[in-house]
């Protein structure tokens, strides 16, 4: 529609969805209101501060590395078939060589040797058919150069979600801004509508009073009909997109499409150009997302010091305790005896050779630190940029703003001047539909200069850090 920017259009369009008429609560918001209940109800933001509880709990999960790790266990074992080991034949040495010593002959009347052969070996079953364990273990880590640093990044973490979230609430409560404002705007719009049509419709019933005393013709009357018949036209299409604009702006809020939302705050031309571009002194870290690059370059710092620390050995506390039983019938709570096995040490590692694996990705860690370095810089320079554009933009729009206001009470002097002169009868019919016209364009403009002006001023806080 004319009297809203185009891109203004698509924001709206995006958001509108069917209205459900049942069970209505109504709420009167300022923009401010609007926006706390945004930050309490929207999707986005309750995920993004859902994502800061996740990394709390993750964090947590880190946390326990460093802490004493211990562990149970039991178990009963059945041995279907007990296992067999072979030895070496022990006995029949001994026995030959008694034999042998003594001189004993075999039944062939021959004094008793050593086997040619040899001797051979012997099967025996080791172990009994039931076996039962219980035991418990015991690890702390003393030092890890990894786990150091997922300790100290902890903050980091928890504050990379922070600043997500406030990327994603600064998104949102701009959003809101803007369209809270259109469609005060758009109320405005209506109004100026609603005049034309008043305005419009008295000149119709006096030029129809001057045609039935033979002053004018019948054309005049015709085209004042279908002047008026568009500005009503326009009026409904104004109306339906205000009505998809309050649906797209109740999604955006998370607020339900059955509730009634009434706007309290008004819009006026000081109103938009209050004290804007003497916001103070810029400073980088007004921007969520220059404080959320910051974040990012100390957690890629602590990546490349996690690898570094990796090559260094590291140590931990183990230890055991177990108790172990063997019978020949599941009779484990019965009489018996336990037997008692138990250590307690100390283990190193030392990282020595892994195939140039750390190296790779100590490099490469490094090189996503200068990544975003290089992104950090790069931002610096679109924030300058942005802040530049914004204050041209929002200057301008003021300008516009000021000139087509300026505009619409000329034109509408121009107006009254011209009927006066017509109802006279100086003046013609073409000369007052010309300022009728005149009049209405002047208004439209006005309304998208205001539009324009409102979304500037947004823009320029937002690029600014200070909406």
């Amino acid at each position: 529609m004319k009297k809203l920017r185009v891109g203004s259009l698509i924001l709206i369009s995006m958001l509108t969805v069917h209205t459900v008429t049942q069970g209505q609560q109504v709420n009167s918001f300022t923009v401010q209101q609007a926006y706390d209940y945004a930050k309490q109800n929207s999707v986005q933001v309750k995920n993004a501060l859902l994502d800061i509880l996740i990394q709390k709990q993750t964090n947590r999960d880190v946390t326990s590395i460093a802490l004493p790790q211990i562990s149970g266990s039991a178990g009963v074992t059945y041995n279907i078939d007990i296992p067999v080991q072979v030895i070496p034949d022990f006995i029949s040495p001994s026995t030959y060589k008694v034999l042998i010593d003594e001189g004993v002959k075999n039944g062939s009347g021959q004094t008793v040797t050593y086997p040619a052969g040899g001797f051979g070996s012997l099967p025996f079953q080791f172990g009994t058919a039931w076996n039962a364990n219980v035991g418990v273990t015991l690890s702390q880590i003393v030092f890890d150069g990894q786990v150091f640093i997922a300790l100290k990044a902890r903050d980091g973490t928890i504050e990379f979600s922070k600043r997500m979230a406030e990327i994603t609430e600064e998104n949102i409560k701009a959003n809101v801004y803007k369209i809270y404002y259109q469609l005060v705007a758009g109320k405005i719009q209506i109004e100026l509508l609603d005049s034309n049509i008043t305005r419009l419709e008295k000149l119709k019933h006096d030029v129809q009073v001057m045609y039935d005393n033979g002053f004018t013709e019948r054309v005049d009357i015709d085209k004042l009909a279908v002047q008026l018949a568009n500005l009503q036209t326009e009026k409904v299409k104004a109306n339906t997109l205000i009505t998809n604009g309050y649906t797209g702006l109740k999604v955006l809020m998370g607020m339900p499409v059955k509730d009634s939302l009434v706007l309290t705050d008004k819009l006026n031309d000081d109103q938009v150009k209050e004290g804007v571009l003497e916001a103070g002194q810029f400073n980088y870290t007004d921007r969520s997302d220059y404080r959320f690059m910051e974040v990012t370059n100390m957690l890629n710092g602590l990546n490349v010091r996690r690898y570094k620390l990796s090559q260094i050995p590291s140590f931990a506390l183990v230890g055991s305790y177990s108790k172990q039983a063997q019978r020949d019938k599941f009779d484990f709570f019965g009489k018996g005896d336990w037997f008692t096995s138990s250590f307690l040490g100390l283990q190193m590692k030392v990282p020595i050779f892994n195939g140039f694996a750390l190296k790779a990705r100590t490099q490469k860690a490094r090189l996503e630190l200068k990544k975003t370095q290089n992104q950090t810089e790069a931002l610096k320079i679109s924030i300058d940029a942005e802040i530049a554009n914004a204050k041209n933009n929002f200057v301008a729009a003021i300008a516009s703003m000021d000139f087509q206001k300026k505009n619409m009470a000329l034109a509408e002097k121009v107006y009254n001047q011209t009927k006066k002169k017509y109802e006279i009868g100086t003046g013609s019919a073409t000369e007052i539909n010309t300022a009728q016209l005149d009049l209405k364009t002047a208004q439209t403009n006005y309304i998208s200069a205001l539009s324009e002006a409102i979304i500037a001023k947004v823009d320029f806080l937002k690029a600014t850090g200070k909406l």
